[in-house]
């Protein structure tokens, strides 16, 4: 049965629709959860906080496509992309998975109907691979699927998944699919070809929980996570050995074959370089469409090294510039039907490509350069030291010298730059580590093991009455965590910060200094004693600091109209990256490539003033997620959002899914000014703003500002900017006039240095001149003809030394000549231009003895003795 790629996933999920699993969209590449890796490496990541028993699921089944890439970590497939034909960076796994409902038997009777009747595949040629301990999955297999024993086979480690040293795991079942003989020998997936027998599916059974000393506990609640590789299922139904002769990948090969000028097939080494920019493309546009910025960190130096490596393909299979915005371009074309959500943001997407191409351009060239100046015919490999200086001074990826090294036949030294990067990263590597989260969480744990989640009244109530249900100590004897079974208290969360305020009870009282979530749905509040004490089962009374609650609500919904009128004035690819909601102020971060201008700003707080005046009413409904994204309501990446979400819609244009507390007009919000704008990391921007009464105070501090320099330039406030330009004019004038004098007074010096000249050579010293003006001096006195070779050196202040050294044209080395009696007063300098160097010095009582030096030097150049 020959399907395309879309059919293939279409069916699927209509597969499992029809046994009941809620069909859900594809989460995004940025997982939310703690735990989770880089990116979304497999389908079960997305629901992380209900395999870890962290939230309730409002479902027991579900089946899903879910976006992955894997190049980070155990996962790792990047250096054999291209070079095999089924491993890629991006993919997509389809997945059914049961919460506490079903397990092996419905798992394995699923899988195998799907795989034989569904899509028809040979069940002759159908491989089952089980845990070694896995008795019941035998049988399983046997009497459902009829599989004779000797194409069971049993391993070990590979088939029992674990998500860490510690928490749920179970043995897996997977299923393999044989080629046949042509692809490699026999003998299963145990003991047979990789390329012949390939793995298409796999089941894990979890069942069991690892505790610290290593031992197996039953769950209490068993789940399944499947995940079938849609790519590699692809190949089999459309009869091709290859994933990339599969229709979508072979679409994007066709375009990289235009782009480079080359047809695929007619020589091998090209062909892999055409198969990794058909691949990364995907990657890179996926990853840029779900908002990761390239950058030098984390999952920003990961996709800088995805871009980068297709651009180098790229420009070996022939290609010159501009190839990854026309591949993004035909990726989001290719895959439209299935991922409707390339098609808005895909200029975005080959803006940043583009611009990450040129980049790279520029360092591929001055890191070749690097590369072809320290190798030689005699040279066997490439030093670590070498290998660090590229990546650390020139941004220059291991990954490329690697690359580079073997295409050369060149061995790198991986120890010496493994070493050289520990050096420099032990601090970086250290704070990275973090600390114990489990710590943070054990508490909060525990009591919504014992009491469940807490009952948030915080959108319509600003004290209430509850009962506490876990009080725990801190390092701090006057400070407490508690936890109460319902509180009016906002935990931080969304960018906005957690309430403050006070708590009284039968036996103590309290203030709130704090409010957070360490576990989603579990409020915790962070409580500094100033009476008495607290005692579980009793009840308190809480009260919000409503002050300060308001303050937020305008700044929650500020940061609402900000995003909102940032899209309207630079594009509707803008989205926020992150934000901090203070009382007083917000900070919102947002992807975009370059500095907003003046009038872009104004814009923005016009956009902004307009809806404030409009006094629009603040919406909040509840709804599903579907839904939400259907009617335009706006989610961010890394974030976490149940099946029903919440909707603020602040007016008629801004929808967002949010969480947080916000006014109930937007005429309450009293005004927003921004105060700055400017880069926090590459394509990442960040504005920040005052709102409500602080933006009221920054309007009169800058008003007061303005007055104070028109009085002090006597001007009216309106005629400040002439009267600055006036006095800008005024000043450039006297640095024309000073440039002038300079030059007549170092004409004048330089007249009386070339009379005292002795065979050719100019030397003196200089005092109250820095090495800038020395140079100048050096060069002026050079351009008399009489002069071959000009020295100088002083003092400029008393402390300090500064020397110059010129040469007319063929006549000395600058450099070489002024590094030693540099040297002689503390110093260093010289730069690479033979004609002229200047240096600097510490040690003021040598600079006698350093000009005897350079004395020598340039008699001795210039006379030809040295």
């Amino acid at each position: 049965m020959s399907m395309t790629t879309d059919q293939l996933r279409a069916k699927f999920l209509e597969y499992f629709s029809g046994k009941g699993h809620h069909r859900l969209p594809s989460s995004g590449l940025i997982p939310a959860h703690p735990a989770a890796p880089l990116f979304t490496n497999a389908g079960m990541v997305p629901f992380l906080p209900y395999f870890f028993g962290e939230e309730e699921p409002a479902f027991r089944r579900a089946t899903t496509a879910q976006k992955c890439v894997r190049v980070r970590g155990k996962h790792d497939d990047i250096d054999v992309i291209g070079l095999s034909l089924r491993h890629l960076t991006f993919f997509e796994m389809l997945g059914n998975f049961s919460f506490g409902d079903y397990f092996k038997s419905e798992a394995i009777s699923y899988g195998w109907d799907f795989l034989t009747e569904a899509l028809g595949l040979d069940a002759e040629r159908l491989w089952v691979t089980v845990h070694e301990s896995d008795d019941e999955a035998v049988e399983l297999w046997r009497d459902i699927a009829g599989i004779p024993a000797r194409r069971i086979q049993r391993l070990t480690d590979d088939n029992f998944w674990e998500m860490g040293s510690t928490g749920p795991c179970g043995p897996s079942s997977e299923i393999f699919y044989d080629k046949g003989a042509e692809f490699g020998h026999d003998g299963g997936p145990a003991h047979g070809g990789d390329e012949r027998f390939v793995e298409i599916w796999n089941l894990v059974f979890m069942q069991s929980e690892r505790l610290d000393d290593g031992s197996l506990q039953p769950l209490p609640q068993r789940n399944i996570d499947t995940g079938a590789g849609m790519e590699r299922i692809l190949p089999i139904l459309q009869g091709t050995s290859s994933v990339f002769e599969t229709d979508v990948l072979r679409r994007l090969i066709g375009t990289a074959e235009e782009l480079c000028g080359q047809a695929y097939g007619k020589d091998e080494e090209r062909d892999v370089s055409l198969r990794i920019l058909a691949d990364h493309s995907r990657a890179v546009t996926f990853l840029l469409a779900d908002g990761v910025i390239p950058s030098n960190e984390e999952r920003g130096y990961v996709l800088r090294r995805i871009i980068r490596r297709a651009a180098l393909h790229a420009q070996r299979a022939g290609a010159r510039s501009g190839v990854l915005p026309r591949m993004a371009g035909a990726v989001a074309e290719v895959m439209r039907e299935g991922h409707p959500e390339l098609a808005p943001v895909i200029e975005q997407v080959q803006a940043t490509l583009e611009r990450e191409e040129h980049r790279f351009g520029e360092t591929l060239s001055v890191g070749l350069g690097v590369l072809d100046s320290l190798i030689t015919p005699e040279s066997r490999e490439i030093p670590g030291d070498v290998a660090f200086r590229l990546h650390d001074t020139y941004g220059f990826p291991v990954e490329l010298t690697r690359e580079i090294a073997a295409q050369r036949e060149l061995r790198l030294d991986e120890e010496g730059f493994a070493a050289a990067m520990e050096r420099q990263r032990d601090s970086a590597r250290a704070a990275a580590s973090g600390g114990d989260a489990a710590t943070d969480t054990e508490n909060a744990r525990l009591v919504r093991e014992r009491h469940g989640q807490t009952d948030f009244l915080g959108y319509e109530e600003l004290d209430a009455t509850g009962t506490l249900v876990g009080v725990f100590p801190t390092d701090d004897p006057n400070r407490v965590e508690l936890f109460v079974n319902a509180t009016p208290f906002y935990p931080e969360g969304g960018g906005q910060l957690g309430d403050t305020g006070t708590v009284t009870g039968e036996d103590g009282r309290g203030v709130v200094t704090d409010t957070d979530a360490p576990l989603p749905g579990v409020i915790r509040h962070h409580v500094e004693v100033t009476e008495g004490s607290f005692r579980p089962g009793r009840r308190v009374r809480l009260w919000v600091d409503a002050d300060r609650r308001a303050a937020l609500r305008r700044s929650h919904t500020g940061t609402h109209l900000l995003h909102w009128a940032l899209r309207e004035v630079l594009g509707k690819q803008v989205h926020q990256q992150g934000s901090l909601v203070a009382p007083d102020h917000i900070r919102f971060d947002f992807n975009h490539h370059s500095p907003m201008s003046g009038e872009q700003l104004a814009a923005v707080e016009d956009l902004i003033a307009g809806q404030l005046l409009g006094n629009a009413r603040v919406r909040v409904t509840h709804t599903s997620q579907a839904e939400a994204k259907e009617a335009g309501a706006i989610s961010f990446f890394g974030e976490k959002y149940g099946e029903v979400v919440r909707v603020v819609e602040a007016g008629d244009h801004s929808m967002e899914l949010c969480g947080g507390t916000h006014v109930s007009a937007l005429g309450d919000i009293g005004q927003l000014v921004i105060r700055s704008e400017a880069s926090v990391g590459a394509n990442l921007r960040r504005v920040e703003a005052y709102v409500g009464a602080a933006a009221y105070q920054e309007s009169r501090r800058q008003r007061q500002l303005i007055q104070a320099a028109a009085r002090s330039l006597k001007a009216k406030p309106e005629d400040l900017a002439a009267a600055v330009e006036r006095l800008q004019e005024v000043q450039r004038a006297g640095e024309r006039e000073r440039r002038s004098l300079r030059r007549a007074l170092d004409e004048y010096v330089a007249g009386n240095l070339v009379r005292q000249a002795q065979g050719g050579v100019v030397l003196a010293r200089c005092d109250g001149y820095g090495q800038a003006d020395l140079r100048q001096l050096a060069a002026t006195a050079l351009a008399a003809t009489e002069v071959r070779a000009v020295g100088l050196i002083g003092t400029p202040e008393g402390s300090s030394v500064a020397l110059a050294v010129a040469f007319s044209d063929g006549e000395g080395d600058a450099p070489a000549a002024i590094r030693t009696a540099a040297k002689t007063v503390g110093g260093g300098g010289g730069g690479k231009d033979p004609r002229q160097a200047v240096a600097g010095g510490r040690d003021v009582s040598r600079i006698d003895e350093a000009m005897e030096v350079l004395r020598g030097d340039l008699l001795g150049r210039v006379g030809g003795e040295r």
